[in-house]
């Protein structure tokens, strides 16, 4: 394996390299270069030499390379769902969707290339006024494990197609899904400089790209501590940051609910991909009334999962993505018994692969219900009535997602517009993402939205431009 730098595979300038391994097995997948300061520094001039060229393109030519790269992941998807699987223990079903879901990202992304567009605005002087949009330059985007192939994608593609250059630095976890990445682009022939893959820890190569003065903007997908670290660097650079945190991503279910539908949404939003998802449904919120039948079905539910080699279709739960988190997750699990909850089932592991795990009579003051539990354990919690189950929800410092299950809908929209955070799904879980819509959250959650006319946003800056139409007369 190489990294991809100026349109050219290399090593890393110390010549030391790391291992990657599949977390269901434990096998080696790859030998990937470890990157430092010096490829992170060569990796921006390279983008920085080729950001004019590209951004001088007309949007017609780089929506072009868009149009070659659909071609090229229809042909190629395969291999990317076997990384995926490989990797960072996706289960098949959950790896074809990435990349489903990324060929409608780069739709999008081509539609939103001729969308670009400033607006004309009132001169009290009588000039004629208007704004444009232009490129930031260079972006770093900064890629997590748990959707690696749709996330970095969604940051690159945006950024791409508005005439920025990019600096791509994937998961220590997942590296070769990066260089993946790196092969789609090469095969379609992007210029050289234009996208760059960088492989390596990010304490050495994520920060010197944050830092490095020719780099505009960071978007970043990780946790709250990162993202923190990344603001904090950015901002004596005064730089342009896009931040996706994660969440504590309630699902509440009201006594009127639809209890099927509501135990369908709530075993897809709390165990799709191992609940490894930042808007995975991570508290479940039940109005007391149908508590007890609810938890009933939905452990029943859980307790049919089937957990086993991610490779195979019929398997639900695949592995956690390494062991320091499988032991985060199982301490969490472990303070709330300590603290009284009551597990239903689930609690135990072999190697990585974590039971499926419910537990009951959580309390606020459990680590279950107050940090993001990345991996497949849920807490229920029950409240007296929906005014008391959006209090518990609000009482996070995350505010990423939510879902309401109900038939009242008026009364899911009031609750949506007190819920403190960046995405409301009534009558779904909390998991859900279009490539259009606006991405992104509140309070611990993040800074900024991703997707469609969003990106935009956030990868232009806006000019202003006047023209002066008859000779001015100046007070001096």
């Amino acid at each position: 394996m190489k990294m991809f730098i100026g349109g050219e595979w290399v090593d890393s300038s110390s010549g030391e390299t790391f291992e990657d391994h599949n977390p269901f097995d434990g096998s080696l997948f790859a030998v990937v270069p470890k990157g430092d300061e010096r490829d992170a520094a060569r990796a921006i001039e390279a983008a920085h030499r080729a950001k004019d060229r590209w951004a001088d393109l007309a949007p017609a030519e780089r929506i072009q390379y868009l149009f070659k790269l659909l071609e090229v992941l229809e042909r190629r998807g395969d291999e990317v769902v076997e990384v995926l699987v490989k990797e960072s223990g996706s289960v098949v079903k959950k790896a074809g969707f990435e990349v489903f879901f990324t060929k409608g990202m780069i739709q999008d992304a081509i539609a939103e290339a001729k969308r670009v567009s400033g607006e004309t605005l009132v001169s009290d002087v009588g000039k004629f006024s208007f704004y444009i949009r232009q490129p930031v330059g260079v972006v770093v985007a900064i890629s997590p494990w748990n959707f690696p192939f749709l996330l970095s994608m969604k940051k690159v593609l945006y950024a791409l197609v508005l005439g920025n250059t990019v600096v791509l630095k994937p998961s220590s976890d997942t590296p070769v899904v990066g260089i993946k990445i790196a092969e789609l682009f090469e095969e379609v022939g992007l210029p050289p400089g234009v996208l760059n893959v960088v492989t390596g820890p990010g304490s050495a190569v994520g920060e010197a790209l944050v830092t490095h003065p020719k780099v505009s903007h960071i978007t970043l997908t990780g946790d709250a501590a990162t993202g923190r670290r990344v603001a904090e660097l950015a901002a004596r650079g005064l730089k342009g940051v896009t931040l996706e945190l994660g969440g504590n991503d309630p699902l509440i279910v009201l006594e009127d609910a639809d209890l099927e539908q509501a135990v369908d949404a709530a075993v897809f939003g709390a165990f799709f991909h191992q609940g490894q998802i930042c808007m995975s449904s991570k508290r479940i919120i039940l109005e007391k009334g149908i508590a007890e039948e609810f938890t009933s079905r939905f452990v029943q539910r859980v307790k049919g999962l089937k957990v086993g080699d991610p490779s195979s279709p019929e398997t639900d739960i695949g592995p956690v993505i390494n062991q320091a988190q499988l032991l985060e997750v199982h301490d969490q699990v472990t303070d709330a018994l300590n603290k009284g909850a009551k597990l239903l089932c689930g609690g135990t592991y072999n190697g990585l692969l974590y039971e499926p795990t419910v537990l009951t009579d959580v309390t606020e003051e459990m680590r279950i219900f107050k940090e993001e539990v990345f991996g497949p354990a849920r807490p229920i919690i029950v409240a007296e009535d929906a005014d008391q189950a959006v209090r518990i929800a609000n009482n996070s410092i995350y505010g990423l997602s939510a879902g309401i299950i109900t038939r009242d809908v008026p009364k899911a929209i009031e609750m949506a517009k007190r819920l403190e955070c960046g995405m409301v799904h009534i009558n779904d879980s909390s998991v859900h993402d279009e490539p259009h819509a606006p991405f992104g959250g509140v309070k611990s959650s993040g800074i900024g939205r991703e997707g469609g006319k969003f990106s935009m946003a956030e990868l232009t800056e806006i000019k202003w431009v006047t023209i002066q139409p008859f000779r001015r007369h100046y007070p001096i």
